[in-house]
């Protein structure tokens, strides 16, 4: 089985957490982007950028949309969708 370059030690920090279904916004004022804990991919508000995505609850490690499908079952996810905060299943996805 080959190893999957993005997993670099995420488990230490995102392994059987919840994560939140949210449009990307800034941790501080100070910061105009995040990226995928995974991939890299850029969050912001920029045309191009992911505009929304899965963090944790407070918004500091963002996951993108693809990153999230390819990990969900191995990191043991809930996920919140931010709006509704309603717990989200596997099949909502």
């Amino acid at each position: 089985m080959s190893t999957d370059w993005r997993l670099q030690g995420q488990e230490a920090f995102l392994k059987d957490i919840v994560l939140y279904r949210r449009k990307y916004t800034p941790l501080r004022s100070d910061w105009e982007h995040d990226h995928c804990e995974f991939c890299g991919k850029k969050f912001s508000a920029e045309i191009g950028d992911e505009t929304e995505g899965y963090s944790t609850a407070d918004g500091y490690h963002w996951t993108c949309r693809v990153c999230f499908a390819d990990f969900l079952q191995k990191f043991n996810w809930q996920v919140v969708d931010i709006d509704t905060q309603e717990m989200l299943t596997q099949q909502n996805e």
